[in-house]
C-alpha cells in the first residue's frame, strides 16, 4: 500500500465521469469510468438525468478506492473538473431540481437574442465578461432564462444555479460556490482582471436573474472544507478529506497540455475540439468565435477557441451505425474501437478522396453557423468502411487545421509544434493525421486519457502547497513526437482547401434545410 498522498481526481464529461487516484508523482494508483445518457428532447433540448450522474460519480469513486489500496489517510483531497456551459438548479440540500440540462441544448437561444436587442447590452457583456449571450442559447444564462419562462415552478424553488463541477462540489461538501474559471458559462461574473471574478450587477439588472440564486464566488482552487462524513462512510474515504473548488475540463486539458507558456499551442479532440493556448491580455474576437477566459494559471487567461464536435462525431459513427443492433441486424460491439488503428493503415491518407463534414452539432469556430450539419462528400464504390472512419478523423483535424491562424493572431504568435490532447490522443494514427493535416509537429501527450485526472490532481497538490508548478511535466508529459509526412501533407493540403470550399457552398443549403 502506498504511503504518499493521493487526490482523489473527478473528471465529468459529457459520455460520463472518469474518476482517478493520482498520486504526488503523477502515478494513478486506480481509475474508473462510466456512461451517462444523454437525452435528446424537442425544440433543440439536451439532457441528463442528474441524480444519475452523481450515483455513477459515487459508484466509481468506491470502486477506485477500493481497488487502489491506498489508506484513507492518504487520500488527501478531491479535485473536480467537468463539461460546462451546462446548468443544473438544486434545492438548498444540494438536490436537484430537474435534469441537467447540456451544453448541447438551444431551448433558450430566444432569450439570448431578445437580451442582444436591449440597447447597449453586448457591448455590456463585451467589456463586463467577456463574452454575449450566444442567440443560439449556448450558454448557462440562456438556460437560466428558459426555466425563468418556461419552468417558473423550477426557478422560483431552486436554491442555486450551478456548473455540473459546482454541482458535485454541493453533493460533496453542502456548499454553493463557484469561482472566477467555473462561474464563466453563466455570463454574470465580471472578468476583467486574470484569476478574480465577482457577479456584477449591471449584467444581473440586464438579464433580470435573481442574485440570491447564484452561488457563492470563491477563489480558484479554493479549499471547501471536508467532505461531508456521512458520504465519507458511505464512499470509503476519511473524515479528513478535502474538497477543492474546481475547474472545466479545456482549463484543465489547455493545463495539463502545457500551454500556459507563450508559444506553446495544443489540441485537444475529446466530445468536442479545441486550440488551447494562453494568453496575458483579455480580448474578443467575434468574427472567429474566439475569446479570452478565465484560467487556473495566475496572470494568464485562456483562449477560448471551440472548434464544435470532435471525437463526438467518431463516437456515434461507431455506436449508431457500424456497430448498433437495429432492423438489419445485431453488429453490437463490446468495443467498437477495438481495430481502429487497423482500420486507419487500410485506408490511405486522404481516405481514396472522400471527404467527412464534421459539423454534426453545427458549426462553432472559426465560422460560426448553427444550422450545419455532418455528412460524408465524394463517395464511390471504392468507399468502404475504413475510408469513413479515416474521413472522420481528417474531418476534424481540417476543422482544427483551418481554426489554428485565427488563434495563432488572437496571441500574437505561431505555434511551432503541437501538444494533441484528449481522448484521440491515445490513437497513434490520429496523431499522425493530425501532423500531416496541420503541417506541424504534433506531441502527443501520455496516457492521454487521463490527462485531465493528472492536470487535476497537479491543481490540487499546487493548491495544498504540496507540488511547484514547475512540476507539471511529473503528471503530463509527452510521450513522442510526430512529424509531417511530405507525401501526406501534399495530400491534405489539397483536400483541406476542398473542405473550406466546402463549407461555403454547403452553407445556404443546410440553412434551407434546418431554417
Amino acid at each position: 500500500m502506498s504511503a504518499r498522498p493521493h487526490v482523489l481526481s473527478i473528471d465529468l464529461g459529457t459520455s460520463g465521469p472518469k474518476v482517478a487516484l493520482v498520486s504526488d508523482k503523477g502515478r494513478i494508483a486506480a481509475a474508473a469510468v462510466r456512461r451517462v445518457a444523454t437525452l435528446q428532447l424537442p425544440d433543440k433540448g439536451a439532457e441528463q438525468d442528474a441524480d444519475a450522474i452523481w450515483s455513477s460519480v459515487c459508484d466509481a469513486i468506491r470502486e477506485v478506492v477500493d481497488r487502489a489500496g491506498v489508506p484513507t489517510e492518504r487520500i488527501v483531497g478531491i479535485g473536480l473538473v467537468s463539461q460546462y456551459f451546462s446548468l443544473v438548479p438544486v434545492d438548498a440540500e444540494a438536490r436537484p431540481l430537474c435534469n441537467l440540462i447540456l451544453w448541447m441544448d438551444g431551448r433558450g437561444g430566444p432569450y439570448a437574442r431578445e437580451l442582444l436587442g436591449v440597447e447597449g447590452a453586448p457591448h455590456t457583456w463585451i467589456e463586463r465578461h467577456g463574452l454575449i449571450p450566444l442567440p443560439t442559447g449556448a450558454d448557462s444564462l440562456s438556460r437560466m432564462l428558459w426555466l425563468q419562462r418556461e419552468r417558473p415552478e423550477i426557478y422560483e424553488k431552486t436554491h442555486a444555479f450551478l456548473e455540473p463541477m459546482d454541482y458535485l462540489a454541493a453533493r460533496l461538501t453542502g456548499r454553493f460556490t463557484a469561482n472566477a474559471c467555473t462561474a464563466f458559462p453563466l455570463l454574470l461574473a465580471n472578468h476583467r482582471q486574470p484569476n478574480q471574478a465577482h457577479w456584477d450587477d449591471e449584467l444581473l439588472a440586464l438579464s433580470g436573474v435573481d442574485k440570491s440564486k447564484l452561488p457563492e464566488m470563491v477563489g480558484v482552487g479554493e479549499d471547501l472544507g471536508p467532505i461531508r462524513p456521512d458520504l465519507a462512510r458511505e464512499l470509503g474515504l476519511g473524515a479528513g478529506t478535502r474538497v477543492y473548488s474546481g475547474i472545466n475540463d479545456t482549463q484543465a486539458v489547455a493545463l495539463g497540455a502545457g500551454t500556459a507558456e507563450d508559444g506553446v499551442g495544443g489540441v485537444n479532440v475529446g466530445t468536442t475540439g479545441q486550440v488551447l493556448a494562453h494568453t496575458e491580455r483579455r480580448h474578443t474576437d467575434l468574427e472567429h468565435g474566439i475569446l479570452s477566459v478565465p484560467s487556473p494559471v495566475p496572470g494568464r487567461f485562456l483562449v477560448m477557441a471551440e472548434n464544435g464536435l470532435g471525437a463526438g462525431s467518431l463516437d456515434h459513427l461507431m455506436r449508431n451505425v457500424f456497430f448498433v443492433n437495429d432492423a438489419l441486424a445485431d453488429h453490437r460491439a463490446e468495443d467498437p474501437f477495438r481495430e481502429i488503428e487497423a482500420a486507419l493503415a487500410s485506408s490511405p491518407p486522404g481516405a481514396r478522396g472522400l471527404l467527412f463534414l464534421p459539423w454534426l452539432t453545427g458549426a462553432v469556430a472559426p465560422e460560426s453557423e448553427a444550422r450545419m450539419r455532418g455528412g460524408f462528400l465524394n463517395v464511390s464504390l471504392d468507399t468502404g468502411r475504413a475510408d469513413m472512419v479515416r474521413a472522420v478523423m481528417e474531418g476534424i483535424a481540417y476543422g482544427l487545421r483551418w481554426l489554428l491562424p485565427a488563434v495563432e493572431d488572437f496571441v500574437g504568435h505561431e505555434f511551432a509544434s503541437l501538444r494533441f490532447a484528449g481522448g484521440a490522443a491515445v490513437s497513434d494514427g490520429w496523431a499522425r493525421i493530425m501532423a500531416d493535416a496541420s503541417g506541424r509537429p504534433v506531441q502527443q501527450l501520455a496516457d492521454a486519457r487521463h490527462v485531465i485526472n493528472r492536470a487535476s490532481a497537479y491543481l490540487t497538490f499546487c493548491d495544498r502547497g504540496e507540488a511547484e508548478r514547475s512540476q507539471l511535466e511529473t503528471f503530463c508529459s509527452v510521450k513522442q513526437t510526430f512529424e509531417p509526412e511530405p507525401g501526406a501533407a501534399a495530400v491534405y493540403d489539397r483536400l483541406f482547401e476542398q473542405f473550406v470550399r466546402t463549407f461555403e457552398q454547403t452553407r445556404p443549403i443546410f440553412q434551407a434545410l434546418n431554417g
